[in-house]
């Protein structure tokens, strides 16, 4: 479980393919101080499990379908990542409750640069965006963010501080570009709920 605060920005070394297993080397030399083999990570929102850690650098296994759904699979060598090791039961919960499970993949329509923020309009598909509530939690490739108010039937506006916009890869996203979607969690489990009855 994690919380959407991102604790480092990593390096994409390497993404390597062999007997059908992806493995994502990234340098993380923070992170990677304090994180022991098996541990969970958000990469770019997406929950990975270390599998080697060197010199700074960890290693990621990823199976086909990780690549398939999110974004990971089109990752190269020099890319950046949102980078989050899961919370411990110490921790405070800042952001949100994530999950590290990708609900699905948006695409950046328009960044617009405004004073003291920015905001992002990402366009979202019809099966996602019935979730999406004006002011809910979302996580954009693993940063938690705020659903602003203004929704369309296809997609909706994130705000960003200054600072999150520097600290996170957000900050380097352009129209065009992929990013990976969560859901808020409680909001899923009401539409579950009353779709039931």
């Amino acid at each position: 479980m994690f919380t959407g605060i991102i604790r480092e920005l990593g390096t994409v070394v390497a993404r390597e393919r062999a007997d059908g297993v992806h493995r994502l080397r990234i340098h993380a030399p923070t992170l990677s101080r304090g994180l022991a083999v098996g541990e969970s990570v958000a990469v770019n929102g997406v929950c990975l499990s270390a599998v080697q850690i060197r010199q700074g650098t960890v290693t990621f296994e990823m199976i086909p379908e990780t690549c398939r759904l999110t974004t990971l699979g089109a990752l190269r060598s020099g890319d950046r990542v949102n980078l989050e090791p899961s919370v411990t039961l110490s921790d405070r919960l800042n952001g949100h409750l994530v999950f590290g499970h990708v609900d699905g993949v948006g695409t950046i329509a328009r960044v617009q640069r405004q004073p003291g923020q920015v905001a992002l309009t990402i366009r979202v598909g019809r099966a996602l965006r019935r979730y999406l509530v004006p002011h809910s939690p979302l996580a954009v490739d693993g940063v938690s963010v705020t659903v602003g108010s203004r929704l369309s039937p296809s997609a909706c506006s994130v705000f960003l501080i200054p600072e999150t916009f520097r600290k996170t890869t957000l900050g380097a996203r352009r129209v065009g570009e992929r990013v990976n979607l969560e859901i808020d969690y409680v909001a899923k489990l009401v539409a579950q709920m009353v779709s039931q009855r």
